[in-house]
């Protein structure tokens, strides 16, 4: 018996997940990354990552768009995911802006 597409979807997911998580050190991660992403992928999860940092940050999303160069149809994904997605990505976001602006309280 096949098992479902779905599945095999999130038990990748799952252990993606691990191995980002796993590693003790940023380089080896990044160096996963960099090996398993495509360039194209790898400006596409950048920008992802940049523009909900600067919703987090609380910048419009119209002042995004023009300074990214994007839809708002993309910044609107990423301000939902950042309202109402998981926990944990929520967490790591405003960690990172934590990283960036530690003199700022989050």
């Amino acid at each position: 018996m096949a098992i479902p597409r779905k599945f095999k979807t999130e038990e990748c997911l799952r252990d993606l997940t691990l191995a980002l998580a796993g590693p003790t050190r940023s380089l080896n991660a990044y160096d996963l990354l960099f090996a398993l992403l495509t360039p194209r992928e790898r400006e596409e999860i950048a920008l992802r990552w940049q523009l909900v940092q600067l919703l987090a940050e609380g910048l419009s999303q119209r002042a995004i768009a023009g300074q990214l160069g994007i839809s708002l149809c993309k910044i609107t994904r990423g301000a939902r995911e950042l309202k109402s997605g998981p926990p944990g990505f929520r967490q790591a976001v405003f960690a990172a802006l934590r990283r960036h602006h530690p003199s700022k309280n989050r």
